[in-house]
């Protein structure tokens, strides 16, 4: 039963869906906000559980309709056998049950069709086999002409007969079989239709028992059809000499008819289906009957607004006896205008019969749309409110749930909730990064190919960098590139813009991941597991909990054991952690559906139509090449005119002419690949001479990019030198120089060719450079590399910014041990580091062992002014980065 079921109407049930969303959203907020998480962490988190709780209010009230969807393809097919869960007390769920009907009675309509075609095509056959063989005997002279010409004779009517009753049952199903009452004497119409039946010369004898004042208001002729069809039924199944009687009497305002035979009678699992064309009493014993006399039967008694039924025999008898009742004044509204389906049905002749006989059973029980099918894929073929918004650039085909992939991405998140809070980057870190890209590696399929372990390789050597370096903001850039390297492995992407649509997709994975989450728990729960997962687990944490409490309350060793492992969950920290847990154990489960189903991020690459004219890309080209060149011409005067034409021409010094266009260098240079990229597309190859304008425009353009890259680069060394290194400087340093290795190799696959179809393995080139590039940083120890060459600064200089070095991590330190004792105090001072094993790292160990407790600034000086920290820390006014 889902959370809304009993809720009659979708408006309200929305109106508390939204209520209920937008309240849990609040409250989670709000106790993010008091507990002091990062909105980083908290307005995720809020948003997916939100959404948690607007699924598990809104299951149910669309699952019908994409199941009414599934069940109509199925029905389209053929297969009326389906049924959709028509429980819910709401639109949908009346819905659902009118669906359910509607099925139904298809599926009697096309069992009917199925029996009619087989039925007609057996009765059809038999009077015809029949003929020919005595038209077979006549032609070839065998047997007496008079008596083969009877035999054809009878063959002949008995076809003509069927065709008669097939005609009725199609005027009657089309609407053409009008009732023409008039006033009609029962008792001489109930006589002359005993002699019609007499005339067959069945070996029976017939009685009439009938009121002889009787007058009722009926069609005659279909009256007529009524009985006759009913005398033939009981003269064929009745033995030789029987007895066949007919009675009629008057009930008030209605009237009965009675026809009883001394035959075996029908039982009562066949009496609700005697009436269906072609029914179980079909067969005769002498095969001359139609078996279309019954549902004629049926139709008359429907046009007269009666009912008609076989009973029980009357006591003391045996045989089958069917009775008709009838109105003496056949209402208007009794005139069907066609024969539906319903009409031909056990359920539509227990309405109307006076002694409901026994239920038919169905030929064949529905079965519901989500039925274990062969196909491992068909449960989930059907479209959802997803498949519309991301479309074919992340469709959803229908991949199995994993629930081992739920499980790790669970441990996970507990590790993050255990270990990360209240800790600094360390190898707590490092170990909830390995289990979490361990549980995305497992999800790929693609894992053992080159590209992805070549990324794994890299998200292992950068998460690591959490334990070896102290540096916040060289851990934070290695760890989101880790993220990005082992994403794309998932993706396979290739391209830039790939790369770039990779790191879109990770968030919206929650979002498109939700069907493949609610397949993944069906895999257990469809199983009949979901019941026992949740009660063993449950009662495993039971035990932990309670024996592990008694045990290391018990034992001080056992104790000290568990507090190196388990941290220290305080109120003011728990609501961190349960944070925490839900952040990483989302973005892990998103980082697995994204490499299970990952997205078409490179569906798009394709090799671009050249333009038809040389000049047309040229032209731009050689713009751009002039414009460089002007560049150059300009860098080449600063040069060699030296400091004082600087002055001269601009008013600037050589310090501030250099960092005045660093950051136009940068992105000049970053464009260039941009034109590289276009013109290598646009830039027709067919011929030598238009390969040869290709290399030697771009060659031209490469060559000045890299000249800027060396400029930049100079400019950025002098000006270092001037004021001083710092991380983002350095920074800059490296993103100048991997611009200029992508300058070169854009140019490669510009002059070879690769580019032309989109360079797909430029974007792969890029993120692994700018990786490796990054464990470059990270391997020249880049805070304690900034601080020798502030130091050597100092001691060719005497210039130091003690606010700048104190504020490096301690990777710093072992180099800021050579600042004179009073210049470390202001640099150093007093710092805690305790923390435990998980907290571990490189950069800190060292600095532990090499930092004594350094007086303050004013203790060194006796004056604990500020003008005493002044004189003894020293800083020195710095442009701004």
């Amino acid at each position: 039963m889902t959370p809304l079921e009993r809720v009659s109407s979708i408006k309200v049930k929305l109106g508390l869906l939204v209520a209920a969303s937008a309240l849990v959203a609040a409250v989670v907020a709000s106790v993010g906000r008091v507990a002091g998480v990062s909105p980083w962490v908290s307005i995720p988190v809020t948003i997916g559980i939100a959404l948690a709780v607007t699924q598990l209010l809104a299951a149910g009230m669309t699952s019908p309709l994409r199941q009414m969807t599934l069940a109509a393809r199925r029905m389209a097919r053929g297969d009326y056998t389906v049924s959709v869960p028509s429980g819910g007390a709401d639109e949908v769920g009346q819905l659902g049950r009118a669906f359910n009907t509607m099925a139904s009675d298809l599926g009697a309509v096309d069992r009917q069709r199925r029996d009619l075609v087989a039925n007609v095509s057996h009765e059809l056959r038999t009077p015809l086999a029949a003929l020919t063989v005595v038209l077979e005997n006549l032609v070839d002279g065998v047997g007496s002409e008079p008596a083969a010409l009877q035999t054809a004779l009878g063959q002949a009517e008995r076809l003509s007969r069927l065709v008669e009753d097939l005609l009725d049952l199609a005027r009657v199903d089309a609407g053409k079989a009008p009732l023409s009452t008039s006033s009609v004497d029962l008792g001489p119409l109930l006589e002359a239709c005993v002699a019609e039946a007499r005339a067959n010369g069945r070996p029976v004898s017939y009685e009439v028992d009938a009121p002889a004042d009787l007058v009722v208001d009926a069609d005659p002729d279909r009256l007529s059809q009524l009985v006759v069809n009913l005398l033939d039924n009981a003269s064929r199944h009745s033995p030789r000499d029987g007895v066949v009687t007919v009675r009629a009497g008057r009930d008030g305002e209605r009237y009965h008819l009675e026809v009883l035979d001394s035959g075996p009678g029908v039982p009562p699992s066949d009496r609700g289906r005697v009436f269906e064309p072609f029914g179980t009493l079909s067969a005769s014993a002498d095969g001359g009957g139609t078996g279309l006399g019954l549902a004629i039967a049926r139709w008359v008694t429907d046009l007269h607004g009666g009912s008609i039924a076989f009973l029980d025999p009357l006591p003391g008898t045996a045989g089958a006896r069917v009775r008709v009742d009838l109105p003496l004044w056949p209402p208007a509204r009794a005139v069907p205008h066609q024969l539906s389906s319903s009409q031909l049905t056990p359920t539509h002749q227990e309405t109307q019969m006076p002694t409901t006989p026994p239920a038919a059973e169905p030929a064949e029980p529905a079965r519901p749309v989500d039925a274990p099918s062969t196909d491992p894929k068909a449960a989930y073929a059907t479209p959802s409110v997803l498949d519309d918004i991301f479309g074919t650039y992340w469709p959803d085909s229908g991949v199995a749930g994993r629930f081992g992939l739920f499980i790790g991405a669970a441990v996970a998140g507990l590790l993050g909730g255990l270990l990360i809070p209240d800790r600094n980057a360390g190898l707590g870190t490092v170990i909830v990064l390995l289990a979490a890209g361990g549980v995305v590696m497992m999800a790929s399929e693609k894992r053992r190919t080159l590209f992805p372990i070549v990324c794994y390789v890299l998200f292992a050597l950068l998460s690591s960098v959490a334990v070896f370096r102290d540096a916040e903001w060289l851990v934070v850039l290695c760890l989101l590139t880790a993220i990005a390297v082992i994403l794309c492995a998932s993706t396979q992407a290739k391209t830039l813009l790939g790369i770039v649509l990779t790191g879109i997709s990770w968030p919206l994975a929650g979002l498109r991941g939700i069907p493949w989450l609610g397949r993944t728990l069906t895999s257990v729960s469809g199983r009949g597991h979901g019941a026992a997962v949740a009660r063993t687990t449950v009662l495993s944490l039971l035990g932990l909990v309670i024996f592990g409490l008694l045990f290391t309350t018990a034992d001080a060793v056992l104790g000290s054991w568990v507090d190196q492992f388990v941290p220290d969950v305080r109120p003011d920290t728990f609501a961190a952690r349960i944070f925490m847990t839900v952040f990483v154990f989302g973005v892990v489960l998103g980082a697995a559906y994204l490499a299970v189903n990952p997205p078409r991020i490179d569906r798009n690459e394709r090799t671009s139509q050249p333009v038809a004219n040389r000049y047309e890309w040229l032209a731009p080209v050689g713009v751009v090449v002039a414009v460089f060149a002007a560049f150059l011409a300009a860098q080449a005067a600063a040069v060699f005119g030296g400091e004082d034409y600087l002055r001269e021409t601009t008013g600037l010094t050589y310090a501030e002419y250099v960092h005045q266009g660093f950051g136009q260098l940068t992105v000049a240079t970053a464009l260039t690949l941009l034109v590289i990229w276009a013109a290598a597309r646009k830039a027709p190859v067919e011929t030598v001479s238009d390969r040869l304008w290709l290399r030697v425009a771009l060659g031209l353009l490469a060559a000045e990019a890299l000249v800027v890259v060396g400029s930049a680069l100079y400019r950025m060394h002098l000006y270092q030198e001037a004021y001083g290194f710092t991380q983002l400087r350095l920074l800059v340093d490296v993103f100048e120089a991997w611009l200029g290795l992508l300058v070169i190799a854009g140019l490669v696959a510009a002059v070879t060719g690769t580019a032309i179809g989109g360079g797909l393995w430029l974007g792969r080139f890029a993120l692994v450079s700018g990786a490796v590039a990054l464990l470059g940083i990270a391997v020249i120890n880049p805070d304690a590399w900034i601080a020798e060459h502030n130091v050597s600064r100092y001691e060719e200089t005497g210039k130091v910014d003690t606010d700048f070095l104190s504020g490096l991590s301690d990777d710093a330190v072992p180099a800021l041990e050579k600042l004179p004792a009073d210049l470390r105090s202001c640099v150093l001072g007093p710092e805690d580091r305790e923390g435990d094993w998980l907290e571990w790292n490189l950069g800190r160990e060292r600095a532990d062992g090499l930092t004594p407790t350094y007086p303050s600034p004013a203790n060194a000086t006796g004056d604990a002014t500020g003008d005493a920290t002044a004189s003894v820390c020293p800083s020195e006014n710095r442009y701004v980065d």
